[in-house]
C-alpha cells in the first residue's frame, strides 16, 4: 500500500492543478486577452497575449466616451456576475472586481491545492506512523523513470526562475520608464504654462515711456494667472501622485516576485541534491515549504494575470481616447487635460496683451520719436533727429485676429536689431547729442516690450495645443506605440515565467518523494540481498514466490 501513495499523490496534483488551470483558461478567455491584434476581435475572437503596438479597438462615437468597453465586457462578482459595462476606469470598484475576476481560477487553484495536498500530506504521515512496513517493492524503471523526470523538471523550474526575474527586471523598468515619462510631459506643460504666466505677470508691469496697458486688461492678467497656476499645480501634483502609487505597487510586485525566484531556484536546488542523496527528512521538509510556496505563487500569477490585463485595458483606453479625444474622462487620473476654459482665457489675454505692447510701442514711435518738438515740449523732447522710425508689425488686429504685416512694418523676429540703429548718444540730461530717434533708456524699454510681445506670441502654439488637448494625445500616443507594446511583452514573459516555475516545481515536488522512496527500497533491497547472500536470516522475512 506505501508504495502506490506516491504515484497517487502524483497524479492527484497534477490533476488538480491542470484541470483547474484549463477551466480558469476556458471560463476567462474572453477575459484575459490584451488588445487584439486584427478585426478578429470585431468578430469576438480575442486573443491570450499581445504581441505588438497593434492595440486598436473600434472607436467609439458617443457624447460620453467609455474607453475600452469590449475589452472590459466581463463578469462582475459585486453585481451578481453580470456583465461590467462601464469601460475602463481604475477609480471604479465595478472595474476592479470585473479585472480581479479574471483570476479566479487561479485563486481556486491555490486553495484546492493547499487543502488537498495538505491532507494528503497529513494521511501519508499518519499511515507511515500507524501502518509501517519494511519496504519490499522495488522497480529498477521507476526508480530511473522517478530520476529522469526529477532532473527534467528541476531544469524547467531553473529555467522558469530565469525567465521569471528577467521579466519582471524589464517589465519594471518599462513601467518605471512609462511613468517618468508621463510626469516628464506633464511637468514640460505645467513649467511652460507658469512661463507663460511669468511672461504676462511682466507684460503688466512693463511701461514704455511711462505708458502702461490698459487697466482693464491687467485685471484680467490677474484672473488668469490666478487659473494658469491652479491647473498647472493640479497637473503637476495629480501626475505625481499617481506616479507614486503605481510605483509602490510595482516595487512591491518586484520584490514579491524577486523574493519567490530566489525561494524557487534555492527550494529546486536543494530538493534535488537531498532526493539524489537520500536526505528524506530533509525532502520531506522542503515538500512542506514547496506546498506553502506554491500556493504563493498561484495567488501571485492570478495578482499578475490581473495587472496584465490592467495594462492591456489603459493600452486600449488610450488608444479609443486618441481617436476620440473627449475632455473628462477616467484617463484624467493618468493625465488630464488642462481646463478648457483656462487655456482659452489664456490664449486670449496672451494675444491681447501682445496687440497692446506692440501698439503701445508704435504709438511711442509715432506720437514722440517721430516728432521733432521744440525744447519747450519737455519731457516729450530729447532732441529728436535723423531719419523716422518705421513702425512695428503688429501680429494681431484689435479684434485679436492674426495680422499680415505690411511693406513699410518692421518684423518682431528682427525689430531690436532695426530699433537699435536708430539709438542716440545722450548727455547727463538725457538728451541726445548725436542723430537719433531713441534714447539708450528708452531703446531698453522698447526692446523689452518687443521681446515680450513676440515671447508670448510664440507660446500661441502650446496655447492652441493645450486648448484642444493635444500634448495629452501626444503623451498617450507614444504610450501607445513606443511603451505599451514592451510592457504587454514583458507582463507575458512574467507570466509565463510564473506558470513555468509553478508548474516546474509542483512536478518537482512531488518526484522528490516518489524518487525518495524508490531510492530508500532499492538500497534496502541492496542490503537485503547481501545479507542473504552471506546466509544471515533478516528478521520478518518470510518466503516470497516468483510468479
Amino acid at each position: 500500500m506505501s508504495c502506490k501513495w506516491p504515484v497517487l499523490l502524483s497524479l492527484l496534483t497534477i490533476c488538480i492543478f491542470f484541470s483547474n488551470f484549463t477551466h480558469g483558461y476556458e471560463g476567462a478567455d474572453s477575459n484575459f486577452h490584451s488588445p487584439p491584434l486584427s478585426d478578429e476581435f470585431r468578430e469576438g475572437r480575442n486573443e491570450v497575449f499581445a504581441e505588438g503596438p497593434n492595440i486598436v479597438e473600434a472607436p467609439v462615437q458617443s457624447s460620453s466616451l467609455i474607453l475600452a468597453a469590449e475589452r472590459t465586457y466581463r463578469k462582475d462578482p459585486l453585481n451578481g456576475f453580470k456583465r461590467y459595462n462601464g469601460g475602463w476606469n481604475i477609480d471604479d470598484r465595478h472595474y476592479w472586481a470585473s479585472v480581479a475576476y479574471t483570476a479566479f481560477p487561479f485563486f481556486i487553484t491555490a486553495l484546492i491545492w493547499f487543502v488537498i495536498f495538505g491532507l494528503c500530506l497529513l494521511f501519508i504521515f499518519v499511515c507511515s506512523r500507524c501502518c509501517k512496513r519494511e519496504p519490499y517493492g522495488y522497480s529498477s524503471m521507476a526508480y530511473a523513470l522517478s530520476l529522469i523526470f526529477l532532473a527534467l523538471f528541476t531544469i524547467a523550474a531553473i529555467i522558469g526562475c530565469v525567465i521569471l526575474y528577467t521579466g519582471q527586471e524589464k517589465f519594471h523598468s518599462s513601467t518605471l520608464n512609462t511613468l517618468d515619462y508621463v510626469v516628464h510631459q506633464a511637468n514640460i506643460t505645467a513649467d511652460t504654462l507658469m512661463n507663460v504666466s511669468v511672461y504676462l505677470a511682466a507684460a503688466k508691469q512693463l511701461a514704455v515711456d511711462r505708458i502702461l496697458i490698459p487697466a482693464n486688461v491687467q485685471t484680467d492678467i490677474d484672473y488668469v494667472q490666478t487659473k494658469i497656476t491652479s491647473s498647472a499645480s493640479t497637473l503637476s501634483t495629480k501626475t505625481a501622485d499617481n506616479k507614486d502609487s503605481v510605483e509602490h505597487l510595482i516595487e512591491s510586485v518586484r520584490t514579491a516576485l524577486i523574493v519567490l525566484s530566489v525561494a524557487m531556484l534555492a527550494l529546486t536546488f536543494l530538493g534535488f541534491v537531498f532526493s539524489i542523496f537520500g536526505m528524506q527528512v530533509f525532502v520531506y521538509i522542503l515538500v512542506i515549504f514547496g506546498w506553502i510556496l506554491i500556493t504563493g505563487t498561484l495567488i501571485l500569477c492570478g495578482i499578475f494575470l490581473v495587472l496584465h490585463n490592467v495594462t492591456a485595458d489603459t493600452c486600449v483606453a488610450m488608444d479609443q481616447w486618441i481617436q476620440n479625444p473627449t475632455a473628462h474622462t477616467a484617463l484624467d487620473d493618468i493625465l488630464p487635460c488642462v481646463d478648457y476654459a483656462t487655456a482659452q482665457e489664456t490664449l486670449t489675454k496672451s494675444k491681447e496683451v501682445t496687440y497692446n505692447l506692440v501698439d503701445i510701442v508704435n504709438q511711442v514711435i509715432t506720437n514722440v520719436s517721430n516728432i521733432n518738438f521744440s525744447p519747450n515740449f519737455a519731457p516729450f523732447y530729447y532732441n529728436q533727429s535723423g531719419p523716422v522710425l518705421p513702425i512695428l508689425c503688429n501680429l494681431f488686429n484689435p479684434d485679436l485676429t492674426s495680422h499680415n504685416c505690411g511693406p513699410a512694418e518692421v518684423d518682431l523676429n528682427n525689430a531690436t536689431q532695426v530699433l537699435n540703429s536708430y539709438v542716440c548718444q545722450v548727455s547727463p540730461s538725457g538728451v541726445c547729442v548725436t542723430p537719433g530717434r531713441l534714447t539708450p533708456t528708452l531703446y531698453s524699454q522698447m526692446a523689452a516690450a518687443v521681446n515680450m510681445s513676440y515671447g508670448l506670441y510664440q507660446y500661441g502654439p502650446f496655447l492652441v495645443d493645450l486648448q484642444n488637448c493635444d500634448f495629452v494625445r501626444q503623451t498617450f500616443g507614444d504610450i501607445f506605440n513606443v511603451h505599451c507594446p514592451g510592457l504587454l511583452q514583458y507582463s507575458k514573459r512574467v507570466y509565463v515565467g510564473l506558470v513555468m516555475v509553478t508548474v516546474a516545481v509542483l512536478l518537482s515536488l512531488t518526484f522528490w518523494i516518489i524518487y525518495a522512496r524508490e531510492r530508500r527500497h532499492r538500497v534496502y533491497k541492496k542490503e537485503h540481498m547481501s545479507k542473504l547472500d552471506e546466509g544471515v536470516e533478516v528478521e520478518g522475512d518470510k518466503p516470497t514466490h516468483e510468479e
